[in-house]
Order: C-alpha cells, then sequence, then structure tokens
C-alpha cells in the first residue's frame, strides 16, 4: 500500500480539505472556469470535502470505491440532481450528514461495502453463483450477441468483469430468456454491477429478509426497487 493510500500524518481531515479547497478554486479560476463566486466557492468546497475524505476511510471501504469501473461523472451528476431536493424538503439524511452524523443505514451499507471488497480475492463462481459467457446465453438461452451486448450497454442485465476485458453474466437474472424486470432500475440505484448483484442475492433487511432476485422472479418488482433506492 503507497503512502498516498493512507490516511495523512499530522493534518487533520478537516485540514486538508481546506487546502485542497484552495488548490481545486485556484485551478478553476487559472483555467478561465465561467463560474459565479458562490458556485465557485461550492465546487471547489465540495472538490475538497470528497479528496479530503478518501485517504481517511478504512481500506475496505477504498478497496471498494478502487474496485468500481462505472461512470464516476453520471454518478455524481445524479447525486447532485437529487441534493437540492432534499435539502428543500429538509430530508433528515442530508442534515445528518452535513453534521457529521452517519445516518441510521451507514453500518449497513458499510458492510455491503466491505463485503464486495473482499469478493476481489473471492472466486467470482464462489459468490455470485452461475454465471455464464455470450456463447452459452446465445446456444442455450437463445439470446442474441447483440441483444445482450444491447442490454449491457443500456445497463438492462448484470455483467460481471471476468478477468481482462471479459464479462459474464448470472443466470439467474433471466426468466424466459430475458432479464427479469426491475434489473434496470436497480443497477439504477447501485452503479457498481458487483455490489448490486451483492445485494440481489442475499437476504435483504429493508425487504424483511427475502432475496431481491428471488423477488424479481415473481414479478415483486416495486417492492425491491424501493429498497433499491433506500439503500442506494
Amino acid at each position: 500500500m503507497t503512502r498516498l493510500q493512507t490516511p495523512p500524518e499530522g493534518i487533520s481531515q478537516e485540514t486538508l480539505a481546506g487546502l485542497v479547497t484552495e488548490a481545486v478554486q485556484q485551478t478553476l479560476v487559472q483555467h478561465g472556469v465561467l463560474l459565479d463566486a458562490q458556485a465557485l466557492v461550492s465546487a471547489s468546497a465540495l472538490a475538497g470535502s470528497v479528496a479530503a475524505a478518501l485517504p481517511f476511510l478504512p481500506p475496505a471501504q477504498r478497496h471498494a470505491i478502487d474496485s468500481f469501473k462505472g461512470d464516476w461523472t453520471a454518478l455524481i451528476s445524479e447525486f447532485f440532481r437529487t441534493v437540492p431536493d432534499r435539502i428543500a424538503s429538509g430530508n433528515p439524511r442530508v442534515s445528518d450528514q452535513a453534521s457529521g452524523r452517519a445516518p441510521p443505514e451507514a453500518g449497513r451499507l458499510q458492510n455491503i461495502a466491505e463485503r464486495a471488497a473482499g469478493l476481489q480475492s473471492t472466486l467470482l463462481e464462489d459468490w455470485a453463483g452461475e454465471v455464464a459467457g455470450s456463447t452459452y446465453l446465445e446456444e442455450k438461452l437463445r439470446i442474441p450477441r447483440s441483444t445482450l451486448h444491447r442490454w449491457q450497454r443500456r445497463g438492462e442485465v448484470v455483467a460481471l468483469r471476468k478477468g481482462g476485458r471479459k464479462h459474464v453474466f448470472p443466470l439467474a437474472q433471466f426468466v424466459d430468456g430475458r432479464p427479469v424486470l426491475g434489473i434496470s432500475e436497480v443497477l439504477s440505484a447501485i452503479a457498481n454491477p458487483r455490489l448490486a448483484w451483492l445485494w440481489l442475492t442475499r437476504p435483504a433487511p429493508e425487504l424483511s429478509g427475502r432475496v431481491p432476485i428471488e423477488m424479481l422472479r415473481e414479478d415483486m418488482v416495486a417492492d425491491v426497487v424501493r429498497a433499491a433506492r433506500t439503500v442506494s
């Protein structure tokens, strides 16, 4: 583990955030980014807070974040689209986060992230169940490769990276040669496919201990999607 991956010695998270905030603000000004004064301050402060938080996270959480291969820009944009509405509605979770208090579900989400980090050193089949590549799905389930890849691009099917650039697909998500309804909504809420499939295949406290993928196979889509959004 490099020094940059460990909490800095002799500096607090708050101080580090201030230093990064100042550096980001100077960079934005130097490159002529057109923001009004308040937006410039907010953008710099947000960047500083995010950058300063990461070094102080437990190793398991940092590992889980490092393993995320999705679109960070889209994920951050989606987060910021929800913040104004939460603030306007007085959502207690926003207040808790702003005051430094972890929301009630933080412990459960940390547990999921830690379990996901542990998956990196575990054989895929040992935790994901039966998986198959596009050749098997085309031959056995009669799913054309073009259709499978289209589902993958649209986020309508869980695709898990195995090895270099190869992806495999958990078989439990297919019914009658198609992904079960609700998969795309779950992936929208939980962008990391490994985290999403981990949540889908384990008893969920949000669903009274039921397994989400089993509920999707029983067409209980609304309940599962609502729970996934709560987790996200």
